[in-house]
């Protein structure tokens, strides 16, 4: 049985696109760890920083990133 040229090429392509997005979520992520870990370790206070702001520092949201799966409490639509 042979797979047609048309199927083999659709495959290939989605599959790069796959990993470029896997890719592109890889160093965000890793920027997001970069971004908070800098701004964990800018206190005063000893080696893993923080100051007395700590617990104003951890309030905030952590940037941009939005959660991959819907809430459990959210509404039926």
């Amino acid at each position: 049985m042979f797979i047609h040229p048309d199927l083999v090429w659709s495959q290939l392509k989605q599959h790069q696109s796959d990993l470029i997005a896997e890719a592109d979520a890889h160093r965000l992520l890793v920027a997001a760890r970069r971004s908070r870990r800098a701004r964990g370790s800018s206190g005063s206070d000893g080696a893993g920083g923080g100051g007395p702001d700590r617990a104003s520092v951890q309030a905030r949201p952590a940037g941009n990133l939005a959660a991959c799966v819907p809430h459990a409490a959210a509404p039926a639509r």
